[in-house]
């Protein structure tokens, strides 16, 4: 049967960092970041405070607006590029237990700040296909723990944050399609160099800094404007609609000025683009679907509506959703 999101629900930290708090140990300042980003403040988590812990919140929210019991979900896929654990055991099988899905598979998927539209394809196609009635799909995200402090071309990107969907069977579809794409010649564009096992920690050997994120900026800067292009102008094209036909794009909230140039570029219209960027900064895979609960609750999405979700992120990965609400 067609699958489609049942309902959307968000959790961030409640502890908000502003730029101009973060000036006050890194050397930067509000005009800068926002000139650059479009980014005012972000949400960080504090030190005891995990993927899992946010997702579990995130998850809690989206049942009880749902009505759907923790016992009714088949699987669980969570879309994190910050585990609890490095490798294993899924972040997803922590959600699990402690939410009490008793009978739900779980599994993370790694595509980064894509990952919600890979989360979304794949719980498609286990709906579609009959494999599952009911998939709860997470992203969830604490970046604080990864980025560099020191870096300010990069720290002062990310935040904090969690949301979930629970994908149903439905008489009509509700998520029409899904495209996803990598590039992974452009993997060393975008990732924590040390840690795995291509480059293991060796503690008074490896420098901290090559645990964190290390960004390549202007070339991530140029590779996310053609993929935002390149996603709207694929769902467009597969599903024989123009854009006079889409109500809203909602691409990850990577950089406001990312978005900006695609639509420049392209000539796009900008004004069916949604943007929170400024409240909640970059939080990667979570970015897409706290956007869309902000857009519910504001009352911007409504029943019917065409919706186009455009990811991008490391791998490099980008994809992205074709929804009717």
């Amino acid at each position: 049967m067609p699958s489609r999101i049942a309902a959307v629900a968000s959790y961030v930290p409640p502890r908000v960092i502003t730029n101009d708090e973060l000036a006050t140990f890194v050397d930067t300042s509000d005009e800068w970041i926002f000139s650059h980003t479009g980014i005012r403040k972000r949400h960080i988590a504090d030190d005891d405070v995990s993927a899992s812990d946010l997702g579990v919140e995130a998850a809690n929210r989206v049942l009880a607006k749902a009505g759907v019991p923790a016992a009714a979900i088949d699987l669980i896929v969570l879309a994190t590029s910050t585990p609890d654990y490095p490798g294993l055991p899924s972040t997803a099988a922590i959600v699990q237990d402690r939410i009490g899905a008793t009978r739900a598979g779980a599994m993370d998927i790694v595509a980064a700040c894509t990952g919600f539209s890979y989360s979304l394809t794949t719980a498609k196609a286990f709906v579609d296909s009959g494999a599952a009635d009911t998939v709860l799909v997470i992203g969830a995200e604490v970046y604080s723990k990864i980025v560099n402090w020191s870096d300010r071309s990069s720290c002062v990107l990310f935040g904090d944050g969690a949301a979930a969907t629970i994908v149903t069977a439905s008489d009509e579809p509700g998520i029409v399609d899904g495209v996803l794409h990598s590039q992974g010649s452009g993997a060393n564009t975008l990732l924590r160099p040390a840690g795995g096992s291509r480059e293991a920690y060796e503690p008074g050997v490896t420098p901290v800094e090559r645990t964190k994120l290390f960004m390549d900026g202007r070339r991530v800067y140029h590779f996310a404007i053609q993929a935002i292009i390149d996603v709207v102008a694929e769902l467009l094209d597969r599903n024989g609609l123009t854009m006079d036909q889409i109500d809203h794009i909602v691409p990850h909230q990577a950089n406001a000025r990312i978005i900006e140039a695609a639509c420049k570029r392209a000539s796009l219209p900008i004004d069916k683009f949604f943007m929170n960027i400024a409240e909640y900064a970059n939080t990667s895979a979570a970015s897409i679907p706290i956007a869309l609960t902000e857009m519910e609750e504001r009352g911007i999405l409504s029943r019917g509506q065409r919706v186009i979700t455009v990811g991008f992120g490391a791998g490099l990965t980008y994809g992205g959703n074709l929804l009717v609400w």
